[in-house]
């Protein structure tokens, strides 16, 4: 008996070290600008050629402005490492999506969309938020620039097997609650580490009930639990997204995939190391608080107060208060917001934006508020301009931006300034995250939206 994990993994390991890592073959290598120079060099150094051109894929993402991107980068070192990408794929022989390319965007939104990302896969990026491809029932997870080089050159990598974890969210979401509440609820109630050294599978009705795009939130923010990465079991709303995209498999070997993807699922009496269970209908809409996804709370309910924090926590809760400026046990109602950044491999899909513009319409953005909406790919720009959605966008006083990885971690030009806070959909609200001094509260599409329009948290 094996859980969904086992199964992919144990049927890509090379070879097994005593006592020491498993060898694992990747069947899908992701490359983007900022961690695939240095791994580059290291094999030019070696005297080493790429093994699999084929299996890797690269994209410009985390470095690129969101506007104005038919003009060159004027960062030096963000225009030299975009160029040493190009230079370094065309050398090597990769497929990349540079800027302009109309499958351009951040790596972790290209996959699935381009049907890259398929079910059983095992899946490796130099980026931590390579999770999010688990929401196909495939092993993701991010790895360090040496390792880059390592599967550049052999298509392999050594990684020591996961324990396993399932959460289980059982029963129906309340009204306006996502995906991304999902997650900061769970996170808030294990904390930022409750997921280490686990590989987690998400499973239960309410997971079962999410989108594709909801799916992915999930899987991606897994990572902020400590977790090396988090999966779902494929079903028919993961066969009928991949169908027709453009790297997916056409016809009969489409059908032949379905037929084989249909089996990846967890066996009846599999054991877990650890498995969890939550109410969705405990769930209710989820704000940041603090400085790490788990500080997170209910809109409606006050930040904790010092008592209620075990004794290891206090030290680091009373530092992010403090640099929060904010007080325990009181509400975040009401707390005057400047910046609302909706995007990022978390929140920058077509669902996001459609729910962001459905609540904007026929309202007008906040005077004192200034948000970034950044669509993940050039797809999902596409396809919200062919919707109007950009339209309804502008009427309300907000801006459609070009894609990319944008306010999530200003390594761009949009940074939120010093002593500001940001109501984000992005995934870490880490100290400086958006910038240095800036203070981010993560929430969903939704509550940014209502943000955005009243210039203050409701």
């Amino acid at each position: 008996m094996k859980t969904l994990f086992e199964k992919i993994w144990d049927a890509h390991v090379v070879r097994e070290i005593e006592d020491g890592p498993n060898v694992v073959f990747i069947d899908r290598h992701f490359i983007h600008e900022v961690t695939s120079p240095q791994a580059f060099n290291g094999l030019t150094q070696r005297g080493i050629s790429v093994f699999r051109p084929d299996l890797t894929t690269a994209t410009a993402d985390h470095n690129v402005p969101t506007e104005n991107q038919h003009l060159p980068i004027k960062e030096e070192m963000s225009r030299l490492q975009v160029a040493k990408l190009s230079e370094n794929c065309n050398k090597n022989n990769i497929s990349l999506y540079e800027l302009g390319h109309e499958f351009n965007g951040i790596v972790h939104v290209i996959g699935p969309e381009l049907g890259i990302t398929q079910p059983g896969m095992t899946i490796v990026c130099g980026d931590s938020h390579t999770s999010t491809h688990g929401a196909f029932g495939s092993v993701a997870f991010g790895i360090g620039t040496s390792e880059v080089e390592m599967v550049l050159a052999s298509q392999c990598i050594m990684q020591p097997k996961p324990k396993t974890m399932r959460i289980n969210v059982e029963g129906k979401l309340n009204k306006e609650v996502s995906a991304k509440d999902i997650i900061l609820y769970i996170i808030s109630k294990i904390s930022a580490s409750g997921g280490t050294g686990y590989f987690i599978e998400f499973a239960g009705s309410a997971i079962c009930s999410l989108s594709m795009e909801g799916r992915m939130t999930v899987c991606n923010m897994s990572i902020e639990m400590g977790a090396r990465g988090g999966l779902i079991a494929p079903d028919e709303t993961t066969f009928e997204y991949i169908k027709g995209r453009e790297f997916a498999p056409q016809g009969e070997s489409f059908e032949k995939a379905v037929e084989k993807w249909k089996k990846l699922k967890t066996d009846e009496n599999a054991k877990f190391d650890t498995e969890l269970f939550f109410d969705a209908t405990d769930i209710d809409p989820m704000i940041t608080f603090g400085t790490n996804p788990g500080m997170g709370i209910k809109i409606s309910e006050t930040t904790p107060t010092l008592e209620s924090i075990d004794l290891m926590s206090q030290t680091s809760f009373s530092k992010a208060l403090k640099y929060m400026d904010f007080e325990a046990g009181k509400t975040l109602i009401g707390k005057q917001i400047n910046y609302v950044f909706l995007g990022s491999c978390t929140n920058g899909r077509i669902e996001d934006l459609r729910e962001f513009a459905n609540y904007v319409k026929g309202k007008k953005k906040a005077e004192n508020v200034t948000a970034w909406i950044v669509p993940g790919s050039k797809q999902v720009e596409k396809q919200a301009i062919e919707e109007g959605l950009d339209k309804i966008l502008q009427q309300a006083g907000f801006q459609l931006r070009q894609p990319g990885c944008s306010a999530c971690l200003a390594m761009n030009d949009d940074k939120i300034p010093a002593g500001e806070y940001c109501v984000s959909t992005s995934n870490r609200n880490f100290e400086g995250r958006q910038g240095q001094g800036a203070k981010t509260l993560l929430a969903s599409p939704l509550t940014a939206a209502k943000v955005a329009i009243a210039g203050k948290i409701i």
